[in-house]
């Protein structure tokens, strides 16, 4: 028996027949003919045509040498990414990725940084020409001063530097000296008697290589011994084998020009590298960019050695980033003061923070941090990562005196400031006329968050409430109960509500809510449109949890008290059982006239004193018009009473 054709082997087949049904010649002239990239992409091969230089693939046309033919649509995939894909052809041993020095945005970037992919009016399909190129990640002004060395106006960056990597700091072409020795002939008479005869080699120390205000391109600030030509002030002869080794101890060779007892004034703190005589730590000995020849600019001296204040700060000081920076709080070499303060820690603060100082001070109770001038307690003077410059969070400030209130806080309910750490919401860190720093005193303080609930007053309102006094009723940081009430519902109401306490005590039925102390079941703790604060009227109130008699509003037949509860029932205790105003049959006597002669008939004239009423009807809502209970004895049923009991008539 042959096995079934496959689907496959099948569709072959059928193929197969259709083509050979065909006209002659027909499948020869539909064959599958292949579009190149540049068919559809015309605005792109338009503008790569323009280029002077075009990287070879494009120039052949070979789109997919790079390109993945079928990439998600627009994005165009490339077969690798980044720098590897580069490394294909440009081997990496040829630009350079092998020596001790590499250009960061080749080690760290991309190619396509500096170059275009595709092609370019510039040599080696640059972005931009000459030292254009550079200038997209390096600052122009550097080279763009009073006088621009000749060789960098002339030729560009390219004189001195390799763009990918090379051997020496810097890319630099050659070693620093050999390469300024290619213009600068150091044999020649001028230049020894510029240098003092010394054989000048690390040029940069003294001389900018890009520009400068000089015409000797020498940096901002000179030492003036430099300036001179006097380098045997300080170094030996330049006859001598080692002509740049120093005369003596460094320390007292500065000290020869600059008295330490000048540059301390006095100060008992010292500067560490000025207690171990490292002038050079802070200052270059022969020319800087920097005043006073400091070695690095601005706060960068100071950050050598004090990185961790190099951090950025969410919420910076601005007296450390603007002008003088770390110089505008601390003396650089020596103070009277702990940490090389300038001033006084109170001082110091208020020399910018006066009038804030003086309004503070003038407030009727004072933080006793500010009124001890003790700043740092709380903030940091560098900056911070929270508002304020605090050192922490606001609460783990605080706390770090306030201790004992941290016990207090941790409780299940927290007020929402509290639990966030936000301290400040109701106290002010410096200074308040109100008594514990609050910024506000009584509900005008809880006014600034919860404005919607005060806003309008009710109808009926609580007298705390009307009054502003929430801290009669609330804790203000935690509680143990819920709403930050001082005392669970029930002993917190009964501090007021004296005759409901005694009803509590003494009733024989208590009202479920009101037993459980869920006096906010029923009441508003705050304000209402309805007297008695009621959060509903009756019965829709008491429907919220007596679900069952909810669903006596279906029922045909309502008893006439139904709709109002409080006919019949008391709200929060009573004597009777079921919350009952009286007993039973009083309470039913009230509307119903037992004496009647159809009563009387009706109830086989049994006396109203000794029936239970609810024994038969209900109280609430039936499908009987006589308000009998759903499930009744069938005798009953029929009004056949004396089927079954025997009633005696009294003589």
């Amino acid at each position: 028996m042959r096995k079934p054709m496959s689907w496959g082997a099948g569709l072959a087949v059928a193929l197969a027949a259709a083509a050979l049904s065909g006209a002659p010649g027909r499948a020869a002239a539909e064959q599958f003919k292949q579009k190149q990239c540049l068919d559809c992409h015309t605005k792109v091969a338009d503008r790569y045509a323009k280029y002077k230089y075009a990287h070879a693939a494009v120039k052949e046309k070979k789109c997919e040498e790079c390109h993945l033919r079928h990439g998600l649509v627009p994005k165009l995939l490339l077969k690798e990414s980044g720098n590897d894909f580069c490394y294909r052809c440009h081997k990496r041993d040829a630009i350079g990725m092998d020596r001790p020095n590499v250009h960061p945005v080749l080690k760290n970037g991309s190619c396509l940084s500096c170059h275009d992919a595709h092609g370019s009016d510039s040599p080696h399909m640059l972005k931009a020409a000459g030292s254009a190129a550079c200038f997209g990640c390096h600052d122009k002004k550097p080279f763009q001063r009073k006088v621009v060395h000749a060789v960098v106006a002339r030729e560009g960056c390219g004189a001195c530097h390799l763009s990918h990597a090379s051997a020496q700091r810097r890319l630099l072409k050659a070693e620093e000296g050999a390469l300024c020795a290619g213009c600068h002939k150091p044999d020649a008479a001028p230049f020894k008697k510029a240098h003092g005869g010394y054989p000048a080699r690390a040029c940069s120390r003294c001389h900018d290589p890009h520009s400068a205000e000089d015409r000797k391109l020498l940096k901002a600030s000179v030492h003036s011994v430099v300036a001179s030509g006097s380098c045997a002030s300080c170094h030996l002869a330049p006859t001598t084998p080692k002509p740049f080794l120093v005369q003596g101890e460094l320390s007292k060779l500065c000290a020869r020009c600059h008295e330490p007892a000048k540059l301390d004034k006095g100060g008992p703190v010292q500067h560490a590298p000025v207690k171990r005589g490292e002038c050079l730590s802070c200052h270059d000995p022969h020319a800087s960019e920097n005043p006073r020849l400091v070695s690095a600019a601005g706060n960068q001296v100071c950050l050598n050695c004090h990185p961790q204040q190099g951090q950025r700060f969410a919420v910076a000081h601005k007296v450390v980033q603007d002008g003088r920076g770390c110089l505008n709080c601390h003396a650089p070499h020596a103070s009277k003061e702990k940490k090389l303060l300038t001033a006084a820690p109170a001082a110091q603060c208020a020399s910018c923070h006066s009038k804030f100082e003086k309004r503070m001070r003038g407030l009727k109770v004072v933080h006793a941090a500010l009124d001890r001038g003790d700043c740092t307690r709380c903030h940091d003077p560098h900056g911070s990562s929270v508002t304020g410059m605090m050192n922490a969070r606001q609460d783990k400030v605080c706390l770090g005196c306030h201790a004992d209130l941290e016990q207090k806080f941790a409780r299940t309910f927290t007020h929402r400031p509290v639990a966030e750490g936000k301290c400040s919401a109701c106290h002010d860190g410096h200074a308040s006329d109100n008594r514990k720093l609050l910024k506000e005193e009584g509900a005008r303080l809880c006014l600034q968050c919860h404005a919607a609930l005060m806003k309008d007053v009710g109808a009926n309102n609580h007298k705390p409430y009307i009054e502003g006094r929430c801290l009669d009723c609330h804790e203000a940081h935690a509680s143990s109960h819920r709403g930050l009430l001082k005392q669970d519902q029930k002993a917190l109401c009964f501090r007021c509500h004296a005759r409901q306490a005694r009803e509590d005590k003494e009733s024989k039925t208590v009202h479920a809510a009101f037993g459980k102390g869920d006096c906010t079941k029923c009441h508003n703790p705050h304000k209402a449109g309805l007297k008695k604060l009621l959060l509903a009227q009756t019965p829709d109130l008491c429907f919220g949890c007596h679900k069952d008699m909810a669903a006596g509003l279906k029922e045909k037949t309502k008893h006439a008290p139904f709709y109002g509860c409080g006919n019949c029932h008391q709200p929060h205790a009573a004597g009777q059982p079921k919350l009952l105003n009286q007993p039973v049959h009083q309470l039913c006597d009230g509307c119903h006239d037992t004496k009647d002669d159809h009563f009387r008939s009706a109830h086989l004239s049994i006396e109203p004193a000794r029936m239970a009423c609810t024994s038969c009807h209900t109280a609430h809502a039936s499908k009987d018009t006589k308000m009998f209970k759903s499930n009744v004895h069938p005798p009953f049923a029929a009004r056949q009473c004396d089927g079954c009991h025997v009633t005696e008539k009294r003589k």
